[in-house]
């Protein structure tokens, strides 16, 4: 099985640790409940649980990757992702998944 790191091209320290689905999702849902309110460093500190550094690095690369965040001019992290209006759009003809 291929890892995330490999499969999203994601650089892995050799500290880094591979984050749990349970991890990732932590992290993902409390980006999009606090979307834009926190650079990098401020949102590792407010997590609800405590994630290593390495770990939160390959999380947040990985959400970048797959285009659930961006960051805005400040430096803030927000929250991209728009499931109603992919199930909007999902079944288009010229939309393919």
């Amino acid at each position: 099985m291929i890892g995330m790191e490999a499969e999203f091209g994601i650089k892995q320290s050799e500290f880094a640790r591979s984050p749990t689905l349970q991890t990732v999702m932590m992290v993902e849902k409390y980006i999009d409940k606090h979307s834009g309110e926190y650079k990098k460093t401020e949102l590792f500190n407010n997590l609800p649980r405590k994630v290593m550094w390495q770990t939160f690095q390959v999380i947040m690369e990985y959400l970048e990757s797959i285009h659930k965040i961006a960051y805005d001019n400040e430096g803030s992290i927000v929250y991209i992702w728009n499931p109603a209006f992919f199930e909007k759009v999902k079944n288009r003809p010229a939309i393919k998944i």
